[in-house]
């Protein structure tokens, strides 16, 4: 189990490995928002066919690609992938809970825009750790806040009014290079072709009819089987969407029977703080992000915390993606390695990590975060 992160522009760096070489590739790109302000989020990188196109080529005819997008702009990232050569197989959707609002509040918009002020009210609130895509940063704001009580009638008419919706999913476009042959061929030859679908089944559960009946039945292809015994199956079939396991998550799927709930597919929650700061002891911490614009008259406290990137994916959520696309002792590909999530990911499943970032601050930080997953593996 080897590792090794190039610094650099994944378009350049790339150029430097085989062809054929790579078992997979799962990787975090940018969604190309412009998000705090950070350069990198809005080159348009994700959305240059030469970025996959060199994917194609390092990666085994057959392997897999594993790409997150954002709701706004994943479609661009997809259609370059697949005019690069991919084949789009499927989209896994990561929906959470904890993501945070970013609406503007049209009422007070056309009060403020007709120099109408509304009365202050006293505000103290914060933002749970791990909010939105960015793993927040439990900031705690105190002071005063315009009220909610519109002044203008223009302000009336709109109360109520915004301009977005809360983000509660992230797509992964689930792409394949073109086989060589057949499928049976393609996975002999190049050990690649498969998705890891038993070493990614979701939970152990008994085996009961859709009715949750407790007569003894197995499931079978064509139906229920009267004289069956019960049996614990080795989990349910991985399924094309992932939820974080909150409780506002949960609640979209009511239902009385545990085996037809949310819970049947596999759950990851947002990183955690110790997930993102594992192995940086020796770092220097700075302070947490700040994920909206002060409001006037506001205290806000932010703790500081080492690992700054501000879009660090759970290892949990990395482990399940790595396993379920690269063969056993294969080499998983991070042409946007960011902080190490998929290097970290990788190295604890037992396989090999070939990284690219363009900051060497962020490799650092990966570099001492994958060297303690394998101290603890």
């Amino acid at each position: 189990m080897s590792h090794q992160i190039l610094l650099g522009d994944c378009r350049d760096r790339l150029k430097e490995l085989p062809d054929n070489s790579i078992d997979s590739i799962v990787t975090d790109p940018p969604y190309e928002l412009g998000f705090m302000g950070k350069s990198w989020d809005a080159s348009g990188v994700a959305y240059d066919v030469t970025v996959w196109q060199e994917c194609l080529r390092v990666l085994k005819p057959g392997g897999h690609l594993l790409a997150f997008g954002g709701s706004r702009t994943y479609h661009r990232m997809a259609c370059a992938i697949e005019d690069a050569g991919f084949q789009i197989r499927d989209q896994i959707m990561w929906v959470y809970g904890s993501g945070f609002p970013k609406s503007l509040n049209i009422s007070k918009a056309i009060d403020k825009a007709a120099g109408a002020e509304r009365d202050r009210v006293p505000y103290k609130g914060g933002i749970a750790s791990g909010s939105g895509n960015y793993g927040g940063g439990g900031q705690i704001h105190v002071g005063t806040k315009d009220g909610s009580i519109p002044v203008t009638a223009e302000a009336e008419v709109w109360d109520g009014w915004g301009t977005a919706l809360k983000p509660a999913h992230e797509p992964i476009v689930l792409a394949r290079k073109p086989l060589v042959g057949t499928v049976a061929n393609n996975v002999l030859k190049y050990g690649v072709g498969g998705i890891n679908i038993d070493g990614c089944r979701v939970g152990d559960e008994l085996m009961v009819n859709p009715s949750g009946s407790t007569n003894p039945r197995i499931a079978m292809g064509n139906g229920w089987r009267e004289d069956a015994q019960p049996t614990v199956a080795n989990g349910r079939f991985p399924a094309n969407f992932i939820h974080d396991g909150s409780d506002e998550v949960l609640e979209l799927f009511p239902s009385d029977k545990p085996n037809q709930s949310a819970a049947r597919f596999f759950y990851c929650a947002k990183a955690s703080k110790k997930d993102r700061n594992e192995g940086l002891d020796d770092f220097e911490p700075v302070a947490g992000i700040r994920t909206n614009a002060p409001r006037p008259n506001e205290e806000v406290k932010t703790p500081q915390r080492a690992n700054h990137h501000p879009t660090v994916k759970p290892t949990d959520l990395m482990r399940y993606l790595c396993r379920l696309i690269t063969p056993s002792n294969g080499t998983v590909l991070d042409p946007f390695t960011g902080s190490g999530s998929t290097g970290k990911a990788a190295v604890l499943e037992g396989f090999s990590f070939i990284g690219v970032e363009q900051s060497e601050e962020y490799i650092a930080i990966a570099e001492a975060r994958i060297q303690s997953a394998k101290e603890d593996k």
